[in-house]
């Protein structure tokens, strides 16, 4: 037979759905899940991005071998500075570009930067040409002429003739920095100053291959007072890691 309803029941259906303190509850559950899960969503990201860019290095290293291959193991040489307007130096990203990139593949300029940008560079690309790494200038001058040069700006003032280095040189191929990442892009700091400035951390080429993510308190002081793999002492028969 069927169940009678009583009078309540008539009067006061039953409603199914959430109450509003219910709903409240729910909305901060999943606020607290979202502000756990962001840290560690974007940790996931910042990763894979200095990975994008260690990869990047290491396809230059590629290219650089084949150029080494084709100059009598020579590194990329060429008197400074290598371009009047704009202004820069070979050891600038816009400088050794020109000589690896045939070994690159691909047609590779300010909008099509290939593996000569890293993801997380937030420069203007007009302001360097879209190119993040620089190239050591201990490769293209003797120790000697490295060993005389003892401030920043002897880095970009007063060139001295270029003396060709050969990849047989190279005293410490796991501790001498070829080519890295000019800026911190992966830790950034403020006021950014490159390689002339003990903050920050990126990602540096070795000779032997290997890429490392570094502090640039991990780096040995060159001869300008800063980890700057431009002027290390004793140059290409010198070392820049570990400290």
């Amino acid at each position: 037979m069927f169940a009678r309803r009583s009078i309540l029941d008539i009067r006061y259906p039953i409603r199914f759905g959430f109450t509003l303190v219910e709903l409240l509850v729910v909305i901060a559950i999943i606020a607290l899940l979202i502000s756990i899960l962001t840290p560690s969503l974007m940790k996931t990201k910042s990763m894979a991005v200095r990975v994008k860019c260690a990869h990047n290095l290491k396809q230059i290293e590629l290219a650089m071998n084949m150029y080494l291959n084709a100059n009598d193991n020579t590194y990329p040489c060429a008197e400074d500075p290598v371009s009047a307007k704009p202004f820069y130096w070979l050891w600038m990203g816009r400088g050794w570009r020109s000589l690896v990139k045939p070994y690159l593949g691909g047609n590779i300029d300010v909008n099509n930067p290939s593996v000569l940008l890293c993801p997380a560079d937030r420069s203007d690309p007009a302001k360097y040409e879209s190119t993040s790494y620089a190239y050591s200038m201990a490769f293209y001058h003797s120790p000697e002429q490295i060993d005389a040069m003892n401030d920043k700006s002897d880095t970009y003032t007063n060139p001295k003739p270029t003396v060709p280095q050969h990849s047989n040189d190279v005293a410490i191929p796991s501790g001498k920095i070829i080519i890295g990442e000019w800026f911190s892009n992966h830790l950034p700091i403020d006021p950014e100053a490159g390689w002339w400035c003990w903050e920050g951390k990126r990602n540096y080429l070795f000779v032997d291959g290997q890429v490392r993510f570094l502090k640039a308190a991990e780096i040995r002081a060159a001869r300008d007072g800063f980890p700057d793999a431009n002027l290390t002492f004793r140059g290409i028969k010198g070392a820049d890691w570990p400290r």
